[in-house]
């Protein structure tokens, strides 16, 4: 079932033209020395298509890294996944932001970005291909405990983490930051993983009545779930641009600092359990 159109809209910093320039299939990016935080631009392939990635990891770390891979908004892989990513670098993971669109495609207005996001909508088979074949090359890097994954989403990219979830991906964990919650079919002999949706409580684009729906697909088939609600959040809440960028598209999304800083707390201790 397609959402409706307004669910996609999220926030990205608009800092578009990421390119990965090729050496084989990826560039080392200069180590954060103080931190030994390591960076590579990545390219790989999957349903018929090359993407253009990002893994991230602390290499002063010993011993293997439980992964997360990031899902964007549906601007693309823009540098707000990417900062996501580096922080759950700091945290002890190895990250990979992933290029769910293909050959780095990106959007700078809400057209052109629904253009890219809506096949996904509608081809939810397609997100997991792409999906998996993240998952396929996080797991060649011997830093990567491949017994340890997780993902997580931003708008866009929370929708259809909860849908490759839904879909039967072997994940142990999934983490949806104010993305759509109604998409492939709850289904008990599928679901692996434990999820956490972090939704804001303002949200026009999740009313409460997608809440509800959610919440009782997901309790009809006894799912392990967390719901967190934040009081005055609206849609975007976690990006810093969000306010900005609604104003200059209209559209409602802004940014709430103490829903940030409680929602990443809050998949900072689910993590910490599914990937313990």
């Amino acid at each position: 079932m397609r959402p409706p159109l307004f669910i996609g809209i999220c926030l990205a910093v608009v800092a578009f033209g990421l390119t990965s320039c090729h050496d084989g299939d990826k560039t080392e990016i200069p180590a954060d020395a103080a931190k030994g935080i390591k960076e590579e631009n990545i390219t790989y392939t999957g349903d018929g298509v090359t993407m253009n990635g990002y893994v991230v990891y602390d290499s002063t770390k010993t011993g293997k890294l439980p992964i997360v891979l990031v899902v964007h908004e549906w601007w693309g892989l823009t540098e707000y996944p990417r900062m996501r990513a580096k922080q759950l670098a700091d945290l002890g993971y190895i990250a990979m932001a992933i290029d769910m669109f293909g050959n780095g495609k990106t959007a700078d207005n809400p057209d052109s970005a629904m253009k890219l996001a809506g096949p996904f909508y509608n081809n939810a088979a397609m997100a997991k291909a792409r999906f998996d074949a993240a998952v396929a090359k996080i797991m060649t890097y011997s830093q990567a405990d491949t017994s340890k994954i997780a993902a997580i989403g931003y708008c866009f990219g929370g929708g259809m983490a909860l849908n490759v979830a839904r879909l039967g991906e072997n994940l142990d964990g999934v983490v949806s930051f104010h993305g759509g919650l109604i998409g492939t079919p709850a289904n008990k002999d599928l679901l692996k993983a434990n999820i956490l949706v972090c939704h804001g409580e303002a949200d026009p684009m999740v009313p409460q009545a997608q809440v509800d729906q959610f919440k009782k697909q997901m309790d009809s088939i006894g799912a392990k779930y967390t719901f967190k609600s934040y009081p005055g959040a609206t849609h975007a809440f976690t990006n810093p641009a969000a306010t900005e960028t609604g104003k200059k598209f209209n559209i409602p999304v802004a940014y709430n600092g103490a829903a940030d800083t409680a929602s990443w707390n809050d998949m900072k201790a689910f993590l910490g359990d599914v990937l313990k």
